[in-house]
């Protein structure tokens, strides 16, 4: 259920850097945490597009300040090009403080590593 938002203010990117290419047809999530009852509710879900971009996480009216995790499917993506992988999925959790801010969270992967950081 990708949110109708034309804008997001949370965006992802995921490459591929063993093989040089965008991580297309990966699925992933997007959770925030409920600090009252400390479980993770799920917010969507996408897949990553050709580009290895999954546009429209979550509409501007849903995002607030929390804590959240974008979880991505790794060992699915890395499955279904025939080849294994170390990590059975990425979760990358992370706060946001001031929702007027655009947050920008790329992976970038191996079958046996991977990094992020906060993009602009």
């Amino acid at each position: 259920m990708m949110a109708a938002a034309k804008y997001s203010p949370l965006t992802t990117h995921v490459l591929n850097t063993g093989d040089g290419i965008p991580a297309a047809r990966m699925a992933l999530s997007l959770h925030r945490l409920d600090s009252q009852l400390m479980i993770w509710n799920m917010l969507s879900v996408g897949t990553t597009n050709k580009d290895g971009r999954c546009p429209g996480l979550i509409g501007r009216e849903a995002f607030s300040p929390g804590m959240y995790k974008l979880r991505f499917e790794t060992g699915s993506y890395w499955e279904s090009l025939g080849q294994t992988s170390f990590y059975p999925y990425v979760e990358v959790v992370f706060t946001i403080s001031d929702r007027e801010q655009r947050f920008h969270l790329p992976l970038l992967m191996s079958r046996f590593s991977y990094s992020t950081y906060r993009g602009s």
